[in-house]
C-alpha cells in the first residue's frame, strides 16, 4: 500500500462503483485513508482469490475484493490471507480491521451502508492511527527453568515431586493432581508479577496497552501495544534488556507491526 493524491472527482467516481454481477459479493477488508493506493495485482481471500481494490467515499476508502456468495470462506488460508493484508496494509498506512468474513452485497453498498453513514467516525479514528500499529509481546517461560524455580521456592511441591518420582501413576493420583494445582498457581501468580514488569519497561513507549489473556499453560505475559511505529527500535532494545535479564528463565517474542484489532472497533462488525 502506499498514499497518494487524489481529486474530489476521482473519489466521488469510485463512490458510484456498479453492483456486482449475480452471486457474488464484495468482502471488506478494513477502513483506510481515501488517499491510498492499493498495489496492484494484490489478492484476496477465495477460491480463486480476488483482486483487491479501494472504494472510496469522502476521505476514507475500504479495502475490498469480490468473492462468490455460493461458496463458503473459512479455509485457513482465507483466514492467514486476510490477517496478512492488514498487517502489511497497517506497516504503512492507518487501517481499521475488520474481523474475517465481513461481505456486503455490492460495491455499491459499500459505499452507501459503510463508507457515507460512518465517514466522519471512520476519518476521526484513522487521524488517531496516523503513524501508529499495534505490536504484540509474548513472553513464555522455560519448562525445565520455571519448574525448578516452582520447586526451590515451595517445600510442598518439592515435597510432592519426590514422593511421586518412580512410583506409578495410580498410587500417585492425587498427589499429582495436588502438585498441577500448586505448578498452576504458582505460574499464575508469577505471570502477574512478570506482567507488571514489562508492563513498567515499555511504559514510556507505548501509548495504550492491552493484557491478553494467556493461550499457553506457561505464558509469562501477552500483551498488544499501541505505540509509533518509528520507536520499534527503542522496543526492541528495552526487550533485549529483558531478555538478558530473564536469560534461560524466559524466551520473548515481538510480533508487529500489527492491524490494531485491539484498540479499534467499527460499526460493520
Amino acid at each position: 500500500m502506499s498514499r497518494r493524491m487524489r481529486s474530489t472527482e476521482t473519489q466521488e467516481a469510485e463512490a458510484e462503483a456498479d453492483a456486482g454481477g449475480n452471486g457474488v459479493g464484495s468482502y471488506v477488508y478494513g477502513i483506510v485513508p481515501g488517499d491510498v493506493e492499493v498495489t496492484p495485482g494484490t489478492k484476496g481471500v477465495g477460491d480463486p482469490p480476488g483482486q483487491v481494490e479501494l472504494l472510496t467515499y469522502g476521505e476514507i476508502g475500504a479495502l475490498v475484493s469480490d468473492v462468490p456468495v455460493d461458496r463458503p470462506l473459512g479455509r485457513p488460508k482465507d483466514l492467514q490471507r486476510h490477517a496478512e493484508l492488514l498487517d502489511d496494509t497497517a506497516a504503512e498506512v492507518p487501517v481499521l480491521p475488520l474481523r474475517f468474513g465481513a461481505v456486503l452485497t455490492s460495491p455499491e453498498a459499500v459505499v452507501e451502508e459503510l463508507l457515507t453513514p460512518y465517514h466522519d467516525e471512520f476519518r476521526d479514528a484513522l487521524e488517531e492511527l496516523e503513524g501508529r500499529a499495534e505490536y504484540v509481546i509474548k513472553a513464555r517461560y522455560v519448562e525445565r527453568a520455571i519448574l525448578l524455580e516452582v520447586l526451590d521456592e515451595n517445600k510442598e511441591a518439592a515435597r510432592l515431586r519426590k514422593d511421586i518420582h518412580g512410583r506409578p501413576e495410580e498410587l500417585t493420583r492425587n498427589a499429582r493432581m495436588r502438585l498441577g494445582e500448586i505448578i498452576e498457581q504458582t505460574i499464575a501468580a508469577k505471570r502477574e508479577l512478570d506482567t507488571d514488569t514489562l508492563l513498567d519497561e515499555i511504559e514510556n513507549l507505548s501509548e495504550a496497552v492491552v493484557i491478553r489473556e494467556p493461550t499457553h499453560e506457561r505464558d509469562a505475559a501477552h500483551i498488544a501495544l499501541l505505540m509509533e511505529s518509528d520507536r520499534r527500535a527503542e522496543l526492541e532494545q528495552v526487550l533485549d534488556e529483558l531478555r538478558d535479564e530473564w536469560a534461560g528463565r524466559v524466551e520473548i517474542r515481538l510480533l508487529g507491526p500489527l492491524a490494531p484489532y485491539d484498540f479499534v472497533g467499527t460499526t460493520a462488525e
